[in-house]
């Protein structure tokens, strides 16, 4: 847990790689993680927390995770909590579902290990194309697969909080 809090603190306090970039240009890639229906009128938030954009629905989405990343992500209310936690290096549990889009994709992670940080330690790594994810009570995600090669969803992080289901939305391989 600790290795996952110091992790994301790196991540989401540095914002020196993207401080010259406009706010506008940011704004337009966290739109392009949901469609417009949803990131029209969403909130959207910078790397380090700073709003760019107030919104309407209770979504937030993001340019990015962490500076200098081009993989935008758009959060319902439940999803950010999890985010929150992550970043925190705290638990997370939820009594309803969670729901977040990535539509241009994701850099590539861990399948089991969301503080891991080097590839060849012997998990297995998933550089997944446009999906949505679901996060929900553990008991909700039983007699679900953790094998990402497995042609549909699957089990991310099963074995953590932090654990949420991926849906892939097109082939990637």
């Amino acid at each position: 847990m600790r290795k996952l809090y110091l992790s994301l603190t790196l991540l989401l306090s540095s914002t020196t790689l993207l401080a010259g970039e406009a706010a506008e240009t940011k704004v337009t890639r966290a739109e392009s993680a949901a469609h417009p229906g949803v990131s029209h009128h969403a909130a959207v938030m910078d790397v380090d927390g700073k709003s760019l954009k107030n919104g309407s629905n209770g979504w937030t989405c993001m340019p990015g995770i962490a500076p200098g990343d081009n993989h935008p992500m758009c959060n319902d209310t439940v999803w950010s909590r999890l985010m929150q936690a992550a970043a925190n290096g705290t638990d997370f549990q939820t009594d309803r579902i969670g729901i977040s889009y990535m539509l241009q994709g994701d850099a590539h992670v861990s399948n089991s290990d969301p503080a891991a940080t080097d590839p060849k330690n012997g998990d297995i790594w998933v550089q997944e194309g446009p999906h949505i994810m679901v996060v929900a009570p553990k008991s909700a995600m039983k007699g679900i697969s953790d094998d990402p090669y497995n042609g549909g969803p699957y089990v991310m992080w099963k074995d953590t909080p932090y654990a949420h289901i991926m849906i892939p939305i097109r082939d990637t391989q």
